[in-house]
């Protein structure tokens, strides 16, 4: 093979031509050619059709990621093929590695883009067992927290819980400040402070997480029966127009119906389990359970009233 025809990273006179895409590169060091010039730069991928891949491109990252500038990780001494590379290629790739990792560590401004962000959000949302789109939607909320400045003075722990207490709540998941606390590793009062900063500064409200998603949690985990469970939500319909339960956590409430059900059907269930369910204290729980059984007694009365005057 003539000179000219020779790798210019590691002076390599052999090439290999993929038979897909016709694309010739180096077989020690994977430099990619095109006839006997170098391509700088991937192929633009098509649009309308083809596999929706580009060859050199790299995996897609998630927003608000650490590897946005580079899709690559650069282990310094081996090719994709895993060939060992020479000396020069090694220094070179070394270097570009220590500019990505400056870029990613010291180049941005931003607090959402630090990589210890990033890195909470996932280790908590892990925690939890949350899927991946709440973790993306986590990290994009402490980012527009952030440029608002509704974290400022908060701790990294309680500003991470915030977001991940808002992600949860725009999914309609039935987690509770009680478990994002425990996930991020700090107190419950510390998370909802933070998550009420935040709320109020977001453009749109966080929405509610209804009280038939706590329903369908807990009663996997607690094996209700469906006449239990049919009961419950009966019960959900005639207490939650009610104003005495505006104050309520939906979480403890629905707790506390799942009691008065149980008692009903004769499948008593003892309150300890219920309060570590639905996360609050024993005593939330038997106040709370006092009060729905007093409006759902006087639930029937008014209706007999109403009826009776029309």
């Amino acid at each position: 093979m003539p000179d000219d025809e020779t790798c210019p990273a590691c002076r390599s006179a052999r090439r290999v031509l993929d038979p897909r895409t016709r694309e010739a590169h180096c077989a020690d060091c994977g430099l990619v050619f095109s006839g006997s010039e170098l391509v700088n730069y991937p192929s633009p991928v098509d649009p309308n059709g083809g596999t929706g891949g580009g060859r050199g491109i790299g995996p897609s990252v998630e927003v608000h990621g650490t590897r946005r500038d580079l899709g690559t990780t650069l282990s310094g001494s081996r090719d994709a093929r895993g060939n060992p590379l020479p000396a020069s290629t090694r220094l070179h790739y070394g270097h570009l590695g220590w500019m990505m990792r400056r870029e990613v560590t010291r180049g941005s401004q931003r607090k959402s883009e630090n990589p210890e962000v990033i890195e909470a959000i996932g280790r908590s949302a892990s925690r939890m067992d949350l899927p991946p789109v709440v973790k993306v939607e986590a990290a994009r909320v402490f980012h527009e927290g952030s440029v608002r400045g509704l974290f400022r003075g908060r701790s990294l722990p309680a500003s991470v819980g915030a977001a991940l207490y808002t992600a949860c709540r725009s999914y309609r998941m039935p987690q509770t400040l009680v478990e994002v606390s425990e996930a991020v590793g700090v107190r419950r009062w510390e998370v909802g402070r933070a998550f009420k900063t935040l709320n109020r500064g977001l453009p749109a409200p966080v929405p509610l997480v209804g009280f038939k998603a706590y329903l369908q949690r807990y009663a996997e985990e607690l094996a209700l029966s469906p006449s239990v469970r049919s009961t419950v939500e009966e019960m959900i319909e005639r207490a939650a127009d009610r104003p005495e339960v505006s104050g309520l956590s939906p979480h403890g409430l629905v707790a506390a119906l799942i009691y008065i059900a149980s008692e009903q059907h004769g499948e008593k269930k003892r309150r300890s389990d219920l309060a570590r369910v639905g996360s609050v204290t024993e005593m939330t729980l038997r106040s709370t359970t006092k009060l729905l059984d007093r409006l759902l007694k006087e639930h029937p009365a008014r209706a007999a009233k109403a009826s009776a005057r029309q």
